[in-house]
């Protein structure tokens, strides 16, 4: 059974990032969408509410889980059985910023990086933005899930 992990801080996830899992499940058995902490960026959601919005994103996608990632992906990788990270680009900009973190990956563990293009018709579609125009009360149920929806709304209610 193949494995790969698609990592990232998924605040939110979105159906950019539900096209990218989908896809994978093309090439590999089982994508583990790894929901990580990045110190230098400002939250939206906590950690358990990005974990628990990313399990009801993916709950009817048979061979998609979620799981939290601790530390350096690499050992994330290594200790859930996965032979690949799985990262989703819009367009060359995405590629340039990931490039160097395939490659360090890379030279730590072996791991290999398999880079899958966005469907064109989400290539707009980022997290920041999303919570961006949410938060403005722009219209975002096409671009997210809808418990993301649901959840974006009350958070933009209670500030």
């Amino acid at each position: 059974m193949s494995i790969a992990v698609c990592p990232g801080s998924f605040d939110p996830i979105t159906l950019g990032h539900i096209d990218v899992v989908r896809r994978a499940l093309t090439v590999v058995d089982e994508v583990i969408i790894g929901v990580a902490q990045n110190a230098s960026k400002k939250y939206c959601f906590s950690p358990e509410e990005r974990l628990a919005l990313a399990e009801a994103s993916v709950k009817d996608i048979p061979g998609a889980r979620v799981l939290p990632v601790h530390g350096l992906l690499v050992d994330f990788v290594k200790e859930v059985g996965a032979s690949a990270i799985i990262k989703g680009l819009r367009g060359a900009a995405d590629f340039d910023a990931e490039q160097a973190m395939s490659l360090m990956n890379r030279h730590l563990s072996g791991v290999e990086t398999i880079f899958i293009m966005g469907d064109p018709r989400l290539a707009h579609v980022a997290s920041s933005l999303v919570k961006d125009v949410s938060n403005h009360g722009g219209y975002i149920d096409d671009l997210v899930p809808p418990e993301v929806a649901a959840a974006l709304s009350r958070k933009d209610s209670n500030d």
